[in-house]
């Protein structure tokens, strides 16, 4: 095992999807988050079948910074119920991996993102 993972969340536009990755990386919450969409989604939601068409993030963290970004992305989104999935990232390219580590804030500094006005300045 890495300590690696990955977290998707999704969003109904891009500017959303855009502000939560620039947070999370400026925050060192994540190393990358990529940006995938439109995609289409179809789900349940309040009894009725809904097709939408949604913005993938994939978020590349640590399994310590889970929680802080898990709380991010709930203060951040603008959906009800936001998917927060988290998946361990088992293993890969060694150097994109260190690279990855090097990128999120050290341990023990978990500090949430500012939350005064929405931005993680």
């Amino acid at each position: 095992m890495t300590g690696l993972i990955q977290v998707v969340t999704t969003t109904s536009e891009r500017d959303d999807a855009e502000r939560i990755a620039t947070a999370l990386v400026e925050e060192r919450l994540a190393g990358c988050v990529q940006i995938l969409g439109p995609i289409e989604s179809t789900y349940r939601w309040q009894g009725r079948v809904e097709k939408t068409h949604e913005w993938l993030c994939v978020v590349k963290t640590s399994q310590d910074h889970y929680a802080a970004v898990e709380a991010a992305i709930a203060r951040l989104h603008s959906f009800d119920e936001p998917e927060i999935v988290a998946t361990a990232i088992h293993a890969g390219s060694a150097s994109y991996l260190e690279w990855l580590r090097g990128e999120l804030r050290p341990t023990g500094e978990q500090d949430l993102p500012n939350s005064d006005d929405g931005s993680c300045e």
